[in-house]
This record gives C-alpha cells, structure tokens and sequence, in this order.
C-alpha cells in the first residue's frame, strides 16, 4: 500500500500553532504523510506577528521540486505566500508538476490581525494561484477581499460571493463562517453545481490560533487519501471542530492559544 502524502506550502510560525507547524500537525493526526515547503519565517506567538522574513522565490521553487523529484504527492495545501513573486513562483512550479489536487488558503491577516499579504500581491493570487487551485478557502473578511466588496453577512449574500468567486477561475469554494455570529459557525461550499451549508456549534474560546490552517491542510488530507471534494470537506469540518472545542486543554501563550490538533488522542 502506497502512503498518502499531502505537501503545505506555507509560512512557518515559530510559535507552532499557524502556519507549516499547524498544517504538518493536521496531516499527522489525520494519518498522512507531510511534506513542507517554505514562503517565509515569522517572528510569532500568540499575541501577534514582530517581524517576516522572505525565502528567496527560487529557493521556493528549489524546495517543490525537491518534494515533487522524490514524493507522490497526493494534495497539496497552498497558506502563507507573503509577496507576489513567491506567488508566482509557486504558480509556475506548480503549472509544471500538475498535482491532482490544490486547495488554497489565502492567508491574508492572521488570527492577531497582522497583514500577512501586502495588497500588490493579492493580484497575484487572483491571477495566477485560484485558476490552479481545486478548492479555495477564504473566510469571510478574505471573500470579500478578493471580490474587492464589502464583508457578507447574510446566507444569501456569501453563497452568492461565493459563486463570484468561482468566476476566478476555481471549481470550488470554501466560504469560513468563523468570523460570522449566532450560535452556530457556518461554512459554505459553493460548486457551479451546488451550495452546501456545513454548520457546527460555535465555541466559546480564544484559543483559535491556525483553525484557517489547519481546516484547509485537513481538507488537503481528505484529498490526499482519495476522498472525494464533499467528503473531505466534511470531515475536515468535523476535525476542526473537534480541535477548537478541545483548545481549552491546553495551556498556551498569553493571546489568542493554539487549537489541540491531536485531541483525539490526549
């Protein structure tokens, strides 16, 4: 039997709970092997962001071919891009390697509120990055960015965001409700065929850091293991969950604590 691996491409937190940390953590207690392959290092904990540092967008595109040169590479998980010209250099990398699945987080401003992403290089992500992608998976605030509108904030008004952003190019879409109100976060899945709305009790805790992470690398290892789009969608829906409902475990840092990616097993 071949072993399901999953490959992130992403920025790495040094306070482990964002960023590659959190994306190899979600593949590892989702049974699959993690490959990684780094945009920047941050300066960070809990509390925020104090300082990036870019990795060379060949030295980007070196590390995906080493990954890709060596592994089966089953899915890969798209975070942190930082600036335009890495941007484009994943692009190119990946318009050549042709993996099966993408699924593209656009990480725009972390859990803290730090811009992760400077506005020239969001064009980069609607230019070259979505059309590749299988899946995207924006929150709202990010939706509405890429859209250049104002936050949606009724179920008809995402949904139809969400078809707009399948005009980019994409054949599916992950709209996050977490930054939603009510009792219940809802995510909206939004093919040209369907929106599926995928609810869960919204938890009272702070400790959400990496949960955007974490849900598209969870859905890049459904992807991985060969369950179809819906499927993995659903149960990265039902591990994130899990996670967040489990953060008040620990004890982590003094801002926004890290989700328990292995709660299932302490």
């Amino acid at each position: 039997m071949s072993t399901p691996v999953a490959l992130t491409i992403a920025g790495s937190d040094s306070s482990g709970g964002a960023g590659i940390q959190a994306d190899l953590k979600t593949f590892a207690a989702l049974s699959v092997y993690g490959a990684s392959v780094l945009t920047a290092l941050t300066a960070q904990n809990t509390t925020g962001v104090t300082g990036v540092h870019l990795v060379p967008p060949d030295f980007v595109a070196a590390q995906i071919d080493a990954v890709f040169d060596d592994l089966a590479v089953g899915a890969v998980k798209i975070g942190m891009v930082a600036q335009a010209p890495i941007a484009e250099a994943i692009a190119a990398s990946l318009a050549r390697r042709q993996p099966i699945h993408v699924v593209l987080d656009p990480v725009m401003v972390a859990t803290s509120g730090a811009r992760l992403l400077p506005e020239d290089a969001i064009d980069a992500l609607r230019r070259r990055l979505i059309p590749l992608a299988s899946l995207i998976t924006p929150n709202l605030p990010e939706a509405a960015a890429l859209l250049d509108e104002t936050v949606a904030t009724s179920d008809a008004a995402i949904a139809e965001q969400g078809r707009r952003l399948l005009a980019l190019g994409c054949p599916a879409v992950l709209i996050k409700g977490g930054h939603g109100h009510g009792a219940d976060s809802t995510d909206y899945l939004v093919t040209a065929e369907s929106s599926i709305a995928l609810a869960s009790p919204r938890v009272a805790t702070r400790n959400t850091h990496g949960t955007g992470c974490s849900l598209s690398s969870a859905v890049a290892a459904g992807l991985a293991k060969g369950e179809g789009l819906e499927a993995a969608v659903r149960h990265a829906k039902a591990f994130i969950s899990g996670a967040i409902a489990a953060a008040d475990r620990f004890t982590v840092g003094h801002g926004h604590g890290p989700v328990h990616h292995f709660y299932r097993y302490y």
